[in-house]
């Protein structure tokens, strides 16, 4: 599993835990629905900037997002 994969399947797992849609994560980021869809999917590349948006909406570490979660 890449780097990409790894943070997509945290990225959704993180979400999930947090009892949010796609689209409320979105909003709390100010991020578009579709773009978080598409980097749960592993579809895109996403900027650590990005990055640090959807930690800080979940309020976890930003390193946590590319752990292996268990």
């Amino acid at each position: 599993m890449n780097l990409n994969e790894k943070f997509a399947l945290n990225l959704k797992h993180l979400r999930e835990a947090a009892n949010l849609t796609q689209e409320e994560l979105a909003s709390r980021a100010g991020l578009h629905r579709t773009y978080v869809g598409s980097v749960e999917r592993g579809e895109r590349n996403i900027s650590l900037r990005n990055v640090e948006r959807l930690a800080k909406a979940l309020n976890v570490d930003p390193i946590q997002m590319f752990m292996e979660i268990k």
